[in-house]
């Protein structure tokens, strides 16, 4: 009676699988077929893939220069405040944790305006890529603050710091050999999902883009709208060779943590 319902839940996910892969499938070898439209019968080419690299290049470049970026400052704001909301427990720390997460409450497109007409008139700010930073930290902050945030709660961080002040460990030095290898697993995750989502965010990014500052998203509809759809497949394909690795080692990360947290 129990292996009924383990093939209808195992049918269930074949069938989601299905229905997510087979479009993905059919982008992909739209990108690598010579012809579209008369099919893998007319050959199968890296000539759009080369062109996409020729259009494209400086779009990909940028999307890993601000993914890396944005790692950085989410590591060097995020990581503290995840130590301060964990170490002090109480009211203020979720009126600021709740703070911290209300850019995921609001739309991307709505977060851009209000960056846009706080900053939209300084226009050495506006034309640099570092105007699109500041929305790509808004937005993937409040996720390595709780990635971290959830290690730290799980341990008896109050002990193991005392345990090291009684041993002479100054704040800062607690933190280094203390805080920080405990939240490893946290930041990992906390990591992956700030790369992760930098590189493929859309609506944000569409908002605050120049000419000249095209990321990864924003030159995949680019391409749909101006491209030839062999052109825009390939785009697709590029994205997915970046994108998916990045996925998998999330999920292996989030694993870990989980094992950590247990």
């Amino acid at each position: 009676m129990m292996r009924l319902p383990k093939l209808f839940s195992m049918l269930v996910t074949l069938l989601a699988c299905a229905f997510l892969l087979v479009p993905t499938l059919q982008s992909v070898l739209a990108g690598i077929t010579a012809n579209y439209f008369r099919g893998i019968s007319s050959g199968l080419t890296l000539k759009w893939v080369i062109e996409v690299w020729t259009l494209y290049a400086d779009s990909i470049f940028l999307s890993i220069w601000l993914a890396i970026a944005c790692l950085a400052v989410t590591l060097i704001l995020g990581v503290p405040a995840a130590y301060a909301l964990a170490r002090n427990p109480g009211r203020l720390s979720r009126v600021l944790e709740e703070f911290i997460s209300l850019p995921l409450a609001i739309p991307g497109l709505a977060l851009a305006l209000a960056l846009l007409q706080l900053y939209g008139s300084q226009q050495g700010f506006r034309a640099h890529w570092s105007f699109i930073l500041v929305g790509h930290v808004l937005y993937t902050l409040p996720f390595m603050v709780r990635a971290v945030q959830a290690v730290l709660a799980a341990i008896d961080l109050k002990t193991l710091e005392e345990g090291a002040a009684s041993l002479g460990a100054g704040p800062a030095r607690r933190f280094v050999d203390i805080v920080v290898p405990n939240a490893l697993p946290g930041i990992l995750a906390g990591s992956l999902t700030v790369v992760t989502l930098s590189i493929g965010e859309f609506n944000l990014t569409w908002m605050l883009h120049t000419p000249l500052l095209k990321t990864l998203p924003v030159g995949l509809a680019d391409s749909y709208a101006s491209m030839r759809l062999e052109i825009a497949s390939a785009y697709t394909l590029v994205f997915f060779v970046m994108i998916v690795p990045l996925l998998m080692a999330m999920q292996w990360a989030s694993a870990r943590a989980q094992r950590i947290l247990s």
